[in-house]
């Protein structure tokens, strides 16, 4: 038995058998609801036929799905061209695998884009849209790994060193 201070109660000590016991009582009052209509709405079934590739650079993330269309790209629910800030070489590297592969104006991109910075995120997107193209037709791999566009780069920022202000800035020295 184990006393509570605040309550000064006696509590029944737990064991492993009181503990099992409402965990099958609980099953037992588990209902499963009736299954629903088979109705699903018509973005569900092209999400299904979606081809889709994931690309990162440095610390972004993006995560594009191709759907047969007319070469709308919409980055986090945005024209590209307004997301990239009209950057130049920002949207040049988001069409990129496109122009290699000559299906520029076949296919819609959805792209969800998070973490790093702009330029970053235009690498990740160039990297996913390759990667959902090959996923697409595998003839493409030759063609893109030919540009350099499947390769991951792997360059990050270097981690802060002890003793240091940043990875390798030292603070100021003075002998004097």
């Amino acid at each position: 038995m184990i006393e509570d201070k605040k309550t000064k109660a006696v509590k029944p000590k737990k064991t492993k058998e009181a503990h099992e016991a409402p965990a099958v009582e609980k099953e037992a009052a588990v209902v499963h609801p009736e299954p629903k209509a088979a109705h699903k709405p018509k973005a569900h079934k092209e999400m299904i036929k979606a081809n889709r590739g994931t690309g990162r650079r440095k610390e972004a993330v993006a995560k594009v799905m191709l759907f047969p269309g007319t070469g709308k790209i919409k980055v986090n629910g945005k024209d590209y061209s307004v997301y990239f800030c009209n950057r130049k070489l920002s949207e040049y590297k988001v069409n990129r695998p496109f122009v290699v592969t000559n299906t520029v104006g076949k296919f819609d991109a959805v792209v969800k884009a998070f973490g790093g910075g702009v330029s970053s995120q235009a690498g990740a997107v160039s990297l996913g849209i390759a990667r959902a193209l090959v996923e697409l037709n595998p003839e493409l791999k030759t063609l893109l790994k030919r540009e350099k566009l499947m390769t991951r780069d792997s360059r990050m920022k270097e981690r802060k060193k002890y003793g240091l202000k940043r990875a390798r800035k030292a603070f100021q020295y003075t002998k004097r």
